[in-house]
């Protein structure tokens, strides 16, 4: 299995930009698709996007389409989420998820959060308007 440790997130501003990271350690982490969620308050978790194991193919919501970009590092381990211009709504608890697959197409629900067996603790983002 793999365990996941989110960071980076903090206090910002509408219009700001922040870059969260998520750091891997366990099995092999290119095995994994990574996707990113948030959960705001008195929300349902939601999905936020998804790369592929390589990196090479991403998949975003529209809410976060244009704004948000993810990008993995396969020898650091880590799993990035940029997020430029920065919205109130953005504010959130926001989560990493791990999902072993031979690839990202071939995961059933990859924006459904029961497809992800592995999670980080998560980091809190708080935009003020």
């Amino acid at each position: 299995q793999v365990q996941l440790v989110e960071s980076g997130g903090g206090l910002v501003q509408a219009g700001d930009s922040l870059r969260l990271s998520c750091a891997a350690s366990g099995r092999t982490f290119s095995d994994y698709v990574m996707g990113w969620f948030r959960q705001a308050p008195g929300k349902e978790r939601e999905f936020v996007g998804v790369t592929s194991r390589s990196g090479g193919l991403t998949y975003y919501a529209d809410s976060v389409k244009g704004r948000f970009t993810i990008s993995r590092d396969n020898a650091n381990n880590t799993v990035y989420l940029q997020m430029n211009s920065l919205k109130f709504e953005d504010t959130a608890v926001y989560y990493c998820a791990a999902k072993a697959a031979a690839s990202l197409t071939s995961v059933v629900g990859k924006t459904n959060e029961r497809s992800y067996p592995y999670w980080g603790q998560g980091t809190q983002v708080t935009v003020s308007s």
